[in-house]
């Protein structure tokens, strides 16, 4: 297990110790305090030991498109998930967007058996032109040319697709009783309408049927998980309009079908969904041993493998965050040892066969790609800090 590490500052700059007195004027505004600035000081001075480095470790890389935050870790060390100690940073506030973009050199510096980077830009036009190390800071809205921190292509579907809800909430969520013209389906642009509790929203997802995640070891419901299939504005509320004889008649409200991901049908619910981001965070491993097991596999599929995506049934509540590695763990095989004076059944011990990288967090439940791994993964093996 790694050490615990001190609370770093933000201003990635200013972890490099690259930042002039000038360049905190200019981020005066951010959430910077001086303790922090001592503390992005220390580390950026100390970096991580020598023997941290990949054996092949670059005296530097340009950054390049499609580059990301762990392949570049994985250029320098041994331990991608250690990319904090080696700037600096502070991997909770690396959403302040003091990031890395194409075109940057970073350089390796290594003094008194310790290794820290520093970045600056290329000068001139040509790969053999001089190179130039410069104190800068760049501070923009959150930018989309900065490079990310995993391929956001492998996620991004996962990120639209599905939604994860404490308790069943869907259950009595506003559902879908009717649709234009009696058809049994629907498309972007139809009429569909429903009954419920609309709380005043006029925005709605569409979800279908949720399923239970359930804890391996516990059986806990440690959430439900809810594959989005559309969006749907609603464009005039129900009401129970008034007849004759003092009775009343039931109007659903109406809804349009904005966007499809599968045709709407008859008994989807409805409901504001948590909005999603894709906030810059870094590889970092838990500060305090965790321990867990794979609770699903996404897709239904009966294995999984690299690149894939998993629920793992630990969340907020256990201290999981966005950016967590953990060690994928195959568990020993047991044989019969047949070499002493009559055979003996043993398990021979776990063994490690694997990384993933938590991007998504809820309460009693979490999302992990998987960055590698030798054997397929499946339903209740463990992980733990890597």
């Amino acid at each position: 297990m790694l050490p615990a590490r001190p609370a770093h500052i933000s201003v990635l700059a200013a972890c490099l110790t690259l930042a002039t007195t000038s360049a905190w004027a200019q981020a005066s505004t951010l959430p910077v305090t001086p303790q922090q600035r001592r503390v992005a000081e220390q580390v950026a001075s100390a970096g991580v030991p020598l023997s941290e480095l990949a054996p092949n470790a670059p005296d530097s890389h340009t950054v390049v498109p499609g580059d990301t935050l762990w392949d570049i870790s994985g250029l320098f060390l041994k331990s991608p998930w250690r990319w904090p100690e080696l700037w600096g940073m502070n991997r909770d506030q690396i959403r302040n967007p003091h990031l890395i973009y194409p075109g940057q050199i970073l350089h390796l510096v290594k003094v008194d058996g310790r290794a820290r980077l520093q970045f600056g830009q290329r000068v001139g036009g040509d790969a053999g032109d001089t190179v130039k190390l410069s104190p800068q800071m760049r501070i923009s809205a959150l930018d989309s040319n900065a490079i990310p921190s995993i391929s956001l292509n492998l996620i991004q579907a996962f990120l639209a697709d599905t939604v994860v809800f404490d308790t069943d909430v869907l259950a009595t969520a506003p559902r879908v009783v009717a649709a234009q013209e009696g058809h049994v389906l629907l498309g972007r642009g139809d009429l569909a309408y429903a009954r419920g509790d609309f709380a005043g929203a006029t925005d709605f997802r569409v979800f279908r049927n949720s399923r239970p995640l359930v804890d391996p070891a516990t059986k806990e419901i440690l959430g439900y998980e809810a594959p989005y299939i559309g969006a749907a504005d609603l464009i005039r509320p129900g009401e129970d309009r008034p007849i004759a004889d003092g009775k009343t008649e039931v109007v659903p409200a109406t809804l349009q079908i904005r966007e499809v991901k599968q045709e709407v049908g008859i008994g989807d619910r409805l409901a504001p969904a948590p909005q999603r981001n894709l906030d810059r965070y870094v590889p970092h491993a838990p500060e305090r041993e965790l321990r867990g097991q794979i609770a699903s596999l996404y897709g239904d599929a009966l294995n999984a493998g690299q690149n894939q995506i998993v629920a793992l049934n630990r969340g907020k509540r256990d201290g999981v965050e966005r950016g967590h590695v953990f060690a994928l763990w195959r568990a020993g095989d047991a044989v019969l040892d047949r070499t002493g004076d009559r055979p003996q059944a043993i398990k021979l011990p776990d063994e490690r066969h694997g990384v993933l990288f938590v991007f998504d967090v809820y309460e009693r439940v979490s999302y992990a790609l998987i960055i590698s791994v030798k054997e397929p993964v499946k339903t209740g093996d463990v992980f733990t800090q890597p």
